[in-house]
C-alpha cells in the first residue's frame, strides 16, 4: 500500500487495486481508515495550472492618460445622458406587502410608477400601475443601483 501512495494513487484506485490484485473487498472509509491507520498521507495532487480567462487573456490594458503635471489621471467614467441624475426616485414601505421581505415605490423618469417588492427567495419584483409599462433599460439600472444603496442603508 505505502507503494501505491507513493505512485500518487487516490484512494479510490487504491480501494480497485485492492479488490482486481488481491480480492479484498473493501469500502472507501475503510480503506481510508487502513491507510490512516498505517500512518500513511497520499499525495495530494499537483495544482493545475489555470489558463488565464478567454476575457483577460489577450485584452490589452486600458491606456493610462496623464494630466498635464504628467501624474496619471483618474478613470473617466462614461458620459451620462443629459438630465440622467436623479431621475428614477424610490421608497422603502415602513410594513412590508404580504409576501414581501421588503417592498416599496418607484418612480421613473417618464413619470410611472410601479411597485417594487423583494419575496422570501430574494428575487425582485415589479408591479406597475400601468398594465403592461416597462421601464426603460436605464431606469431600471439607475432603480437597481439605488434600490441596492437604499437596502444596505437600512441593513438589507
Amino acid at each position: 500500500m505505502s507503494e501505491w501512495i507513493g505512485q500518487g494513487l487516490k484512494l479510490s484506485e487504491i480501494q480497485n487495486r485492492l479488490d482486481s490484485e488481491l480480492e479484498v473487498r473493501l469500502t472507501y472509509m475503510e480503506v481510508r481508515l487502513l491507510v490512516d491507520d498505517l500512518k500513511l498521507t497520499p499525495k495530494d495532487p499537483e495544482p493545475s495550472k489555470t489558463p488565464k480567462s478567454p476575457l483577460t487573456a489577450g485584452a490589452p490594458a486600458a491606456p493610462v492618460t496623464k494630466t498635464p503635471t504628467g501624474a496619471p489621471a483618474a478613470a473617466a467614467k462614461p458620459p451620462e445622458p443629459a438630465g440622467a441624475a436623479g431621475r428614477v426616485s424610490l421608497s422603502v414601505d415602513q410594513i412590508a406587502r404580504a409576501g414581501a421581505v421588503v417592498s416599496g415605490q418607484v418612480t421613473f423618469s417618464d413619470g410611472n410608477r410601479a411597485e417594487w417588492y423583494i419575496d422570501q427567495a430574494g428575487r425582485l419584483g415589479l408591479a406597475p400601475q400601468q398594465t403592461g409599462y416597462r421601464p426603460p433599460a436605464a431606469d431600471l439600472q439607475q432603480f437597481q443601483a439605488s434600490l441596492e444603496n437604499e437596502l444596505s442603508r437600512l441593513g438589507f
